[in-house]
């Protein structure tokens, strides 16, 4: 979407008014010992964001499966506690974000903390975490949800896009990755902030498709649908 490329060790990408605010941040992970976000770079002569390239897969849709891996369920929750527990200590307070501040302000969420924004190594081992533009304050619970939502899965048996699972393996594993994460986080609350998400991201879609971006309009349908079915079958989790 920001029209990333990559130059050499760097990726070149848009850059917006928020990005002062995420370089700003990425140090601070860093600083914090988050060691594998990209290190922002600054701007190129065309005014565009640098941050350094980290070398490994990223998955795409419809996912390999060896990212339904129970590891790489874990291993995404204990990431995003980490980052969590760094951004815990950062200045909000003249941050410029791409995306609205949620309540309660807990930590910056990343917003976007999903498989097709991981990367792993050959040994399919999860080593890094990239696009921070759309990060924000928020609840930890806010971004608890969207991993749920995209690895548990959350969606609805016929969305293409999610693992052939049954209901209790689905509740296994929001159960398991709730409880890997931590901080009294509990299944049930992460389901229930998921519906909220996908309501969000479903009028976060319609908008982007009345601007222009028609390729996205049938997105809405599908979260709606995700949302109507989470509903329906999860929120009881314990």
């Amino acid at each position: 979407m920001a029209g990333a490329v990559r130059v050499g060790d760097s990726v070149h990408r848009d850059a917006g008014p928020w990005t002062a605010t995420i370089h700003r941040l990425l140090r601070h992970l860093h600083d914090h010992g988050v060691n594998w976000v990209p290190q922002p770079r600054g701007l190129d002569q065309d005014g565009r964001e640098v941050v350094t390239y980290l070398p490994g897969t990223v998955p795409q849709d419809p996912m390999p499966h060896w990212v339904w891996a129970d590891a790489v369920l874990t291993a995404a929750a204990e990431r995003l506690t980490a980052v969590h527990g760094a951004t815990s200590g950062f200045d909000v307070e003249d941050g410029v974000w791409q995306l609205p501040v949620r309540q309660p302000v807990e930590v910056v969420c990343h917003n976007d903390f999903v498989p097709y924004n991981f990367v792993f190594d050959n040994d399919h081992t999860l080593i890094g975490v990239i696009d921070w533009d759309t990060a924000s304050p928020g609840p930890r619970v806010w971004d608890l949800a969207y991993l749920a939502y995209r690895l548990v899965p959350l969606s609805d048996p016929a969305n293409p896009d999610g693992l052939a699972s049954d209901l209790p393996e689905r509740r296994r594993r929001l159960a398991l990755l709730s409880h890997a994460y931590g901080h009294g986080l509990t299944p049930a609350g992460v389901a229930a902030t998921a519906i909220a998400r996908l309501h969000d991201l479903a009028a976060f879609t319609t908008a982007r498709a009345a601007a222009g971006a028609t390729h996205v309009a049938d997105h809405v349908q599908l979260y709606r649908d995700d949302a109507a079915w989470l509903a329906a079958h999860l929120t009881d989790v314990t």
